[in-house]
């Protein structure tokens, strides 16, 4: 992820120093560097509600000044600062400030009196990575939201899907990875035997007679190897002759570790013949 030195010459500085010198040395500065987005002020109590109204990308903060020092402001910044990520510079002449301001949450520190060269550095360094902050913030967002989206468009489309299903079968159904059916739609309780719980709403296989065990061994050994299968056939005979014969067709489901969590299908019955 890399910041276009076009978009840093276009990031927004507040030049707060109550020294008019300072101030315009600065300025002209910055100006002569290329920045386009240079704003001022020598009064510290209008910085927080300047930084709230206009966001600016980098603060050049004097420590000392009267009325309201730099530790002050910054503290003030931390109360309306929305995004956690104070831009604060700070500027003073006093080496003992240096630790406490970065302490207080300043990224970096000029000293005075200014080496320019030094200025301009630290100056372009430190909105570099603001920049980048607020790139990746961004992007956290729209993959944020990415994923919301997704979620939201595979959720309409399984349900579409469901209802197709069950206007295009019999049932639908679905089993857990115990094989347990945990949904079904339609008469499959009926035609398969099925009851369910009274107590617990849960559903089992009820033993039924006549089954073609050779078709449903081949079923059980195709769910065993987690395979999907299509239009599978298997029957069964019941005790006044008639035979069954049913129809289905099934796919493994895995969550998003790749851990197998059941089966879902449909199936139809076939016409019964004596």
């Amino acid at each position: 992820m890399m910041i276009a030195e076009s978009d840093i010459l276009r990031a927004s500085v507040l030049i707060v120093d109550d020294q008019e010198a300072n101030v315009s040395l600065l300025g002209e500065m910055l100006r002569d560097a290329g920045y386009s987005r240079i704003a001022t002020t020598m009064n510290p109590q209008e910085v927080c509600a300047l930084h709230r109204r206009n966001r600016y990308d980098l603060i050049l903060l004097d420590l000392q000044m009267p009325g309201m020092d730099g530790f002050q402001v910054m503290e003030g910044l931390k109360t309306n600062d929305a995004d956690g990520y104070l831009p604060v510079l700070v500027i003073t002449a006093q080496p003992g400030h240096k630790l406490r301001a970065l302490q207080s949450g300043a990224r970096d520190f000029i000293s005075k009196p200014f080496d320019l060269v030094e200025a301009r550095t630290r100056i372009h360094n430190m909105l570099e990575v603001r920049l980048l902050y607020k790139k990746l913030e961004s992007y956290s967002k729209e993959l944020e939201q990415t994923v919301l989206d997704r979620t939201a468009e595979l959720r309409e489309s399984e349900a579409r899907y469901r209802s197709l299903t069950e206007l295009a079968s019999d049932w639908y159904w679905e089993q857990d990875e115990h094989g347990n059916f945990s949904k079904v739609s339609g008469p499959v309780l009926e035609m398969l035997g099925i009851r369910v719980d009274p107590l617990t709403g849960k559903t089992d296989a009820v033993q039924v007679d006549g089954w073609n065990e050779g078709e449903r061994k081949e079923l059980q050994a195709t769910i065993a190897r987690r395979q999907p299968f299509l239009d599978f056939v298997f029957s069964r005979v019941n005790s006044d002759g008639s035979q069954q014969r049913f129809q289905v067709s099934g796919e493994p489901m895995f969550n998003r570790s790749s851990r197998f969590i059941g089966y879902r299908g449909i199936g139809v019955e076939l016409i019964a013949t004596k």
